[in-house]
């Protein structure tokens, strides 16, 4: 019998977001760059510490602003992982751009920055690490290796929002990022991103290509008299609505963090007895490396596992899921893209990987049953010191008290 579903991903809301959108209807301008965009991006660039952060509708225009600033011209290769959504490549492929995909690493999932040399060419321009389940990259070695050869750095932080690599926050190590604000990250807008511009030569530009193409914050600040087209550009802006919104989260951003890192904690102490008994891998957090509990994840057997694993949770009511077809595979991936080496653990990964439910606002009472069910599952016998994953429940006031998670 189901008790009741359990979404992969839940809306979490702080209680001020319909104030915040009251407010800026009220004021009659519901347009972007208003004042809820304004406080958005001074509160991440206080935050971040870096030049200047635009808001833009999503993280998918945050990169495509990232690509013309970075100069992506037709026949530039930029590297990438394979294992990442396609914004990512399709940034670099609008520009005529050719993506090049990299094999990730097996602890984190992220960019083998030991490869990246390898890939890297006379038509190389730039590198867009992937900060995956909010776990840094190995940013020291990739910038390193960037300013060596004079390449840009786009790091791509859709799932990095405040999390840290050596105590810095990630979004600040490369010339550009960008973050998401999607309804299934942890900081949401509906919809929404932003650019992080860490390089100040690239400030002025980015502010035009933001505004369609014009001067148009020149024009607003009294530098210039008139505004008028000065450059390629798009509409990247979001509108006020989505910034109010935006602003609500972000002033609960670290509140909401830490809750999600007392459920991932329970959801890694719980999966100990799996990985001791090499049944499933949980996640690797480097010790450099703060993560921010974006994505719980487990790295079962085979495909076939897998494949039962999602479909037991999908018959007891909980949507757990896999994540990308990796894009040196997928159609547009071999027709606009290159691979540079063996894809070996991106093929591994990408077919056994279960990524479980995770949302703020989750009960225990949910993860402990997403947890029994996980055990259900994979069907095994798992004995750490004289307990089996059987006891689970009789154990829920262990983990509680070892995850740091209130009742």
């Amino acid at each position: 019998m189901l008790h009741g579903t359990i979404p992969f991903s839940r809306l979490n809301t702080t209680g001020k977001e319909l104030q915040y959108l009251s407010q800026a209807i009220e004021s009659g301008n519901i347009a972007g760059d208003g004042a809820f965009t304004k406080r958005c991006q001074n509160w991440l660039k206080d935050y971040l510490g870096c030049q200047k952060v635009l808001l833009t509708n999503s993280c998918t225009a945050a990169l495509e602003m990232a690509a013309i600033l970075a100069d992506i011209q037709p026949g530039d290769e930029v590297i990438m992982p394979s294992y990442t959504f396609v914004s990512t490549a399709n940034a670099v492929v609008l520009r005529g751009g050719v993506p090049v995909f990299v094999d990730i690493r097996p602890d984190t999932l992220n960019l083998d920055e030991a490869k990246v040399e390898a890939a890297i060419t006379s038509k190389t321009k730039a590198i867009s690490p992937v900060h995956y389940a909010g776990v840094g990259c190995e940013m020291d070695a990739i910038v390193g290796i960037a300013k060596q050869y004079g390449l840009t750095v786009v790091e791509d932080a859709a799932q990095g929002a405040f999390a840290q690599y050596k105590g810095q926050p990630l979004g600040t190590f490369g010339n550009l990022a960008a973050f998401s604000f999607h309804a299934t990250k942890n900081i949401v807008a509906g919809e929404g991103g932003a650019l992080v511009i860490n390089d100040p030569e690239l400030v002025e530009r980015a502010e035009i290509i933001w505004e369609k193409g014009t001067n148009r914050s020149k024009f607003f600040r009294g530098e210039v008299d008139k505004y008028t087209w000065v450059d390629v550009g798009s509409s990247f802006l979001p509108s006020e609505l989505t910034a109010a919104f935006l602003y609500a989260q972000l002033e609960q951003s670290e509140a909401i963090t830490q809750q999600r890192l007392r459920l991932w904690a329970r959801y890694h102490l719980a999966f100990a007895s799996l990985e001791f008994e090499q049944i499933a891998q949980r996640p690797k957090i480097p010790a450099n490396c703060q993560h921010n509990a974006h994505i719980y994840y487990l790295l079962v057997d085979s495909l076939a596992t897998r494949t039962h694993v999602l479909k037991y949770l999908k018959d007891n009511g909980v949507t757990a899921t896999f994540h990308y077809v990796p894009l040196h595979s997928a159609p547009a991936g071999q027709k606009f893209g290159r691979t540079s080496g063996e894809m070996t653990v991106t093929d591994d990964f990408s077919d056994r990987i279960v990524r479980l439910p995770m949302s703020a606002n989750m009960t225990l009472s949910e993860v402990d049953r997403v947890i029994s069910l996980v055990f259900e599952a994979l069907d095994v016998q798992v004995t750490v010191g004289n307990t089996t994953h059987q006891d689970y429940r009789q154990r829920q006031p262990v983990f509680r008290a070892a995850s740091g998670v209130v009742a």
